[in-house]
């Protein structure tokens, strides 16, 4: 090979190029999406039809538990755990695919803000508070609820309360190097006043609440969402993301 024909080289920094990471999810996020993933793997190639009824018994909620402990086996005790391993399980590919997707956006700038424990805490406690919303108003049907959607609606809420806020600055008082600092964290009342922010929850309150009427205008076939759930959940991260925000003496 010739001298003009050698391959360019980063004279700034003597070597190579530096590779580029393969994933560019936080590590927790990528863990809690690989969990859920997973778990819906095994359920589908492991299990068979009994087991499958058995894992919903255990680890699914189901509402109806509260009106006649006896027609589930467990009585009303799973209604404790099922709370939260609920949002572990799902029904299709799609729907844990869906769920996937959503929980790599906004469960991206929570666990960057807050870190891992907090984020799966609001996740974990919009799941609880979801199931509950959804128990409160279909608990006389003999039906089950999976699915994540209550805690990613959760994270959800919680990062609307900064995403959109404008970027706070500092001024170095030596230097006058300005830096970005982050975004700090809107009250409701700002909420109200951001169009992008007022307008994408105004949008996800209203399709969920029109999620009832997609049997009706889709056909009767149409996959059953937990409209209680999501509203239950987004209402929930909105409103209890203030706990999560480092106190400063």
């Amino acid at each position: 090979m010739s001298e003009d024909q050698k391959p360019p080289v980063d004279q700034r920094a003597g070597r190579e190029p530096s590779r580029q990471p393969v994933f560019l999810l936080p590590a927790p996020v990528t863990a809690l999406c690989g969990l859920l993933l997973a778990i819906h793997l095994a359920q589908s190639l492991v299990l068979n039809d009994g087991g499958r009824a058995t894992m919903l018994t255990w680890l699914a909620f189901v509402p109806y538990r509260i009106v006649d402990p006896f027609a589930y086996v467990g009585g009303a005790w799973p209604l404790i755990w099922t709370s939260f391993t609920h949002a572990l399980l799902h029904a299709s590919w799609e729907h844990v695919g869906f769920n996937v997707a959503w929980l790599a956006i906004f469960g991206t700038p929570v666990v960057q803000r807050y870190g891992a424990v907090k984020m799966l805490v609001l996740f974990f406690v919009g799941a609880a508070i979801g199931a509950w919303a959804f128990a409160a108003i279909d608990h006389g049907l003999d039906e089950y609820l999976i699915g994540a959607s209550g805690g990613i609606a959760a994270l959800t809420g919680a990062a609307v309360r900064f995403i959109f806020q404008p970027l706070v600055v500092q001024v170095d008082e030596l230097t006058g190097e300005r830096r970005v600092v982050g975004r700090r964290l809107g009250t409701l009342a700002d909420l109200v006043r951001n169009p992008t922010a007022r307008i994408f929850s105004l949008a996800w309150l209203v399709l969920n609440g029109l999620a009832p009427l997609l049997p009706a205008l889709l056909g009767p076939d149409t996959p059953t969402i937990a409209w209680q759930a999501h509203i239950a959940g987004f209402l929930a991260g909105l409103l209890l993301v203030p706990l999560l925000e480092r106190k400063h003496p």
